[in-house]
């Protein structure tokens, strides 16, 4: 039991953040992304045996996330809320200066644009750091179908950043 414990331990030590910021973006809503990260962890520890392969503990997590939210839409309707009101996440806080923040918002808005088969990709790269394999693995596809679907939401992405009034935002920092 205390191997089981450390090794709990351990992912949540090094995964914490990332699990709760991957479902922000997903969510939407801090109370959501909350439930969902709870669950996710609940879930971690009932199946913790099954992982067997270290290496795989972060995409094994992202996928337990990325299931459990598709959980809740088959469970209930969640309100919308306005993405004005949703809250920078920690990495953007430490980030000083209104027109870097400007900035920072258009690019977050330009990913909430795309359709869901071109953000989860773009997000779980992004946030999430996978390589086109894993986050095939993932979506139940193939490397080479997400690697075209990455390269359409970037093109989309800076299709979208192109036609805002300020041309200054960058993009390439984010993606």
């Amino acid at each position: 039991m205390k191997l089981k414990q450390r090794r709990f331990d351990a992912l949540v030590s090094q995964f914490a953040d990332d699990l709760y910021r991957y479902a922000l973006w997903l969510s939407k809503n801090p109370t959501l992304a909350d439930d969902l990260t709870q669950e996710a962890w609940l879930r971690a520890w009932r199946g913790l045996d099954s992982l067997k392969e270290t290496k795989a503990a972060k995409s094994w997590l992202f996928t337990i996330v990325r299931r459990e939210f598709l959980r809740t839409f088959e469970r209930k309707t969640l309100p919308t809320s306005s993405l004005d009101d949703m809250p920078v996440d920690i990495e953007d806080q430490q980030i000083q200066g209104p027109e870097r923040k400007l900035e920072i918002g258009v690019i977050r808005q330009a990913m909430l644009n795309l359709e869901p088969k071109y953000r989860e990709p773009l997000l779980l790269q992004v946030l999430g750091g996978f390589t086109c394999e894993e986050i095939a693995n993932m979506l139940g596809s193939t490397p080479s179908a997400v690697m075209t679907q990455l390269f359409r939401a970037r093109k989309q992405i800076k299709n979208q950043l192109n036609k805002t009034p300020r041309k200054r935002h960058n993009a390439e920092s984010f993606l």
